[in-house]
């Protein structure tokens, strides 16, 4: 079964959805006029201001943090490093180009699902199925079956994230204790106890809940990673050469020992890309939309900020600390090789460290907490998504509600199985297929509704004062021009 789901797996990861991906991207970024170069002190400014003065239940800062909960996870650390390991150094430069052109298509797809937002229970719902049903003729069955998709997909996923957060608490009780705790101890299991009434309050607390959670936790874990990457980056200066000549020399010419292929470097970073920032998915397009801003084009400019902060600094990071290792050019090759994902990163971290064991630990123990973070801020994300797209099938509390509780089934089911040492390789094989389906939906549609991101895009450059309605984007909007409505009232007053 597992040889079958990756024989499909490599299939619809060819290049027919490389040249779409990377494609679209290019497209947009000229229609844009490079936006991701010249809108990006503005996104910043959106962001810091939108933290600062604490407006809205749902600001441009929370809902960014929500996103970022989702996309940067532990794929950040363990996926870099096996694309690294599958494609070679020079898999980090086709990360970057994927997320550059990705940070254009991240704008018009956020754009896109603020356009076509909706308000419900006092909450803004929105985001790829919500505008596959607006842009494909007010077609119900199509914002249902993309709703359902997502869910399958985040179905899929629960369970490694859930175990990936308790092992991270296994992982750093080891370092601490200096035992070595096994998977069956009583500490998973009270462990994954405490993880599922956790994820259970802040889940049935709503969408505005999760946000209040993910923008505390997001900037600590990020701030933690890139402290000790940063750290370790500068205890190996002399190493900085070496890195960038294996990414760029690479890129082109890959090392045999990692296949040596040229479209194997290209296809592991475009995919390590779209798996890291989700640019093109559609999955950010669902907390965009709950964002409360002045204008679509705020959250679009925000949503491809982070992109470049999820790919391009937190992925770029990964890659410092792996290629700079360069464990695959030691004695220890065939060994690194053979390690697990997230024990690969860790023994790059120990060939930065100098054999001093006390940084080491150190070290191992700030990325196991990072690993951690990563795996829990990312199942909240996940659940968030999941209410979101449940929205667009039914707004019944009582159905919401059997969603979060499925939501919460599975992770459970998830963990108890991988406590119980089965294997469940399957399962992530099958997320990783959903993924790629959602991307094949979503893109197509950037194209249909690309007019109206345009129409917001020339109206948000011209920035005359004037607010974003129905008249501007030709269609029918009734929550931008009640929020037009609302701002009349309030400059009248």
């Amino acid at each position: 079964m597992l040889e079958i789901l990756n024989e499909i797996d490599a299939f619809v990861w060819g290049p027919p959805l490389l040249v779409l991906l990377v494609g679209t991207g290019i497209l947009l970024t000229f229609r844009l006029k490079l936006l991701q170069v010249f809108k990006l002190p503005q996104a910043l400014g959106l962001i810091f201001s939108a933290k600062n003065d604490g407006s809205g239940d749902v600001n441009s800062f929370k809902a960014l943090c929500t996103a970022l909960a989702a996309t940067v996870g532990t794929g950040n650390i363990v996926g870099v490093a096996t694309a690294i390991k599958a494609g070679g150094p020079g898999a980090l430069f086709w990360m970057w180009v994927s997320a550059f052109f990705g940070m254009a298509t991240s704008f018009a797809e956020s754009t896109l699902s603020q356009i076509f937002k909706e308000k419900r229970d006092n909450e803004y719902v929105g985001g790829l199925p919500f505008y596959a049903r607006k842009l494909l003729n007010d077609s119900a069955a199509a914002g249902v079956a993309l709703s359902m998709l997502y869910i399958v997909y985040a179905l899929l996923c629960f369970p490694a994230q859930g175990f990936n957060t308790i092992s991270a608490v296994g992982a750093i009780a080891s370092k601490i204790s200096g035992v070595n705790i096994p998977t069956n101890s009583s500490l998973y299991w009270i462990s994954f106890a405490v993880l599922i009434v956790i994820t259970a309050v802040i889940s049935f607390g709503g969408i505005k809940k999760v946000t209040k959670v993910t923008d505390r936790i997001v900037p600590v874990m990020a701030v933690i990673y890139v402290l000790t990457v940063i750290a370790l980056t500068v205890g190996n200066l002399d190493r900085i050469p070496l890195f960038f000549s294996s990414v760029f020399t690479q890129a082109f010419a890959p090392d045999a020992v990692f296949g040596g292929a040229f479209g194997l470097a290209l296809s592991q970073g475009i995919k390590r890309g779209l798996m890291s920032n989700e640019a093109g998915q559609g999955t950010i397009t669902m907390p965009a939309a709950a964002a409360e801003v002045a204008h679509p084009c705020e959250q679009g400019c925000v949503q491809a900020l982070g992109v470049f902060l999820d790919t391009i600094v937190i992925c770029t990071l990964t890659g410092f600390v792996v290629i700079m290792g360069s464990m695959w050019l030691t004695a220890d090759a065939q060994a690194w090789f053979e390690l697990g994902k997230l024990d690969k990163f860790l023994a790059s971290c120990g060939a930065l460290t100098g054999g001093n064991e006390t940084l080491y630990s150190v070290v191992t123990l700030l990325v196991s907490v990072c690993f951690g973070l990563f795996a829990f801020t990312c199942l909240l994300g996940f659940m968030s998504f999941t209410e979101m797209c449940a929205n667009r099938i039914s707004s019944k509390a009582s159905f919401i509600n059997a969603i979060r509780m499925l939501c919460l089934i599975v992770i459970s089911f998830g963990v108890i199985t991988n406590i119980a040492g089965m294997d469940l390789g399957a399962l992530w094989e099958l997320s990783d297929f959903a993924n790629i389906l959602m991307v094949y939906c979503n893109l197509p549609l950037q194209y249909i509704g690309f007019k109206y991101v345009l129409r917001a895009w020339k109206h948000f450059e011209k920035n005359d004062g004037t607010p974003f309605t129905s008249e501007i984007a030709g269609l029918q909007l009734p929550v931008w021009d009640a929020l037009a409505k609302e701002h009349k009232n309030e400059y009248h007053h």
